[in-house]
């Protein structure tokens, strides 16, 4: 990485959107930081993928939802910051990571409730916290929603809760951190073939063809039709974003 380049670090950058996200940020001229919870192997294939992009890249592992490990993933990200640029500060914070739970508000217990709060918003949270000092003004942070914050399909109340918190502190951020700056949005994706959620969107065809027919644009979306909007938000076309939330569904339920 040099000074001159800008930096965006993706948690749960390995799979999914994350790795789209991660690729398309990359294509835009700007170095990766990544982060993967336990598959080393499929975040060490989207390092490689970056670097053949001519950025550069690197991952590290880390469980969003275990705060008390935030100051040491901040040192590890730092220390290597500041042995590749001579600085310890970056550009871009995308809020990426998370697990899909579907439960009914009648069956969902205390502990999945508390497992979805640590991953979806405390962890958000509080990692947005501890980088804050460290970001380039002038930069960004966004926040990976849900079209679930509009549309309500049963089951998804707990996952819709925190992504809908989410959404209200993206605009406090944007306006608590805009005289340095910095601003804040989230994107909602829609429904999207992914193995999020076991893949129930992208392998169950039921599922799939009822969203297809929810949506204005004919089909279920695709990683590629999220990427490339979160690196748009790391380009200085989208530097009067602020405060915003951008919903990606293709016309979803409308």
């Amino acid at each position: 990485m040099s000074t001159t380049t800008k930096i965006a670090l993706v948690t749960g950058g390995s799979r999914g959107l994350g790795r789209n996200m991660a690729l398309a940020i990359a294509k835009k001229g700007i170095d990766v930081i990544l982060t993967y919870h336990s598959n080393k192997e499929a975040a060490d294939s989207v390092v490689a993928e970056i670097q053949s992009l001519g950025q550069k890249a690197v991952a590290f592992q880390l469980d969003t939802s275990n705060v008390a490990a935030f100051d040491g993933f901040v040192e590890q990200t730092t220390t290597y910051l500041k042995e590749q640029t001579g600085n310890t500060q970056f550009d871009f914070l995308i809020n990426n990571a998370g697990t899909a739970l579907y439960s009914p508000v009648a069956e969902t217990s205390e502990q999945q409730l508390d497992d979805a709060f640590n991953i979806h918003y405390k962890g958000v949270f509080f990692l947005t916290q501890k980088f804050i000092p460290f970001l380039n003004e002038g930069g960004g942070i966004i926040n990976i929603s849900s079209g679930l914050t509009r549309l309500a399909f049963p089951g998804s109340s707990v996952y819709a809760s925190m992504k809908g918190a989410v959404e209200i502190f993206t605009r406090y951020l944007a306006k608590e951190l805009g005289p340095k700056k910095i601003r804040s949005n989230a994107v909602a994706p829609g429904a999207i073939e992914t193995d999020f959620g076991g893949g129930r969107t992208r392998d169950n065809k039921e599922i799939n063809h009822h969203v297809a027919s929810l949506t204005a644009l004919g089909r279920v979306g695709l990683p590629d039709d999220i990427g490339g909007v979160v690196a748009f938000l790391c380009t200085e076309d989208s530097y009067w974003i602020n405060g915003q939330r951008l919903e990606v569904s293709g016309g979803q339920a409308l």
